[in-house]
């Protein structure tokens, strides 16, 4: 009767997820497809491009990755990029422009949030970037997917006077990459509050 009540317990759990990412799919397909309408081709990340010169490894990791802005450039550059987002829609765009420029792009749909199942390898990467999506438990995550002296870029909105749209569980505390990422290296840090956005570029200690 035990095996039964929590077989019982952990399909409900196992729908309840289930229909969390169904929605969340739905949600971002439909995001995606607005800004299709509005726009010819995604643009890279200003904060990303400023700091091209540190961009010359091999592999790189874009999760969340949406049109996919950053994987293009990153691929551009010369990385064989692996990109991630639950956006179906924002995958195919990303494969259709990857394969007509002929770049290195590896795209996948998938939730990030199931991290028993992501298919990356450890010390795999020389770059990892994760731009405006917020998932704390991919932090020890990531910091196991780059090479000792790989690079980490991440930026999304913090809990700033002028943020107000965005709900606090999507907020970074003020300061929280530095302190993240303390036994890192700090390449870049900023936190706007104009713009309610914080940012860090960071390398991973190791040999580089």
């Amino acid at each position: 009767m035990w095996n039964l009540m929590n077989r019982a317990v952990l399909g409900r759990e196992d729908g309840k997820q289930m229909g969390n990412e169904e929605r969340m799919k739905e949600k971002w397909n439909k995001k995606h497809q607005e800004r299709l309408a509005e726009m010819e081709e995604p643009l890279p990340n200003e904060r990303l491009v400023r700091l091209s010169s540190y961009l010359n490894g091999e592999k790189a990791l874009d999760l969340a990755c949406g049109l996919g802005g950053n994987s293009l450039f990153l691929a551009e550059r010369g990385y064989e990029v692996d990109a991630a987002d639950i956006s179906e829609t924002a995958i195919h765009f990303l494969r259709e422009h990857a394969q007509k420029r002929e770049l290195e792009v590896h795209a996948s749909a998938m939730d990030l949030a199931d991290l028993e199942n992501l298919p990356y390898k450890i010390g795999a990467y020389d770059l990892i970037l994760i731009a405006y999506y917020l998932d704390r438990s991919l932090f020890p995550y990531v910091k196991g997917l780059l090479k000792d002296g790989g690079y980490f870029f991440m930026e999304t909105y913090y809990d700033s006077p002028k943020e107000g749209k965005v709900s606090k569980q999507f907020l970074l505390k003020p300061n929280e990459l530095l302190e993240e990422f303390r036994e890192w290296t700090i390449l870049f840090f900023e936190e706007n509050e104009q713009e309610g956005r914080q940012i860090v570029f960071c390398r991973k200690p190791g040999l580089i």
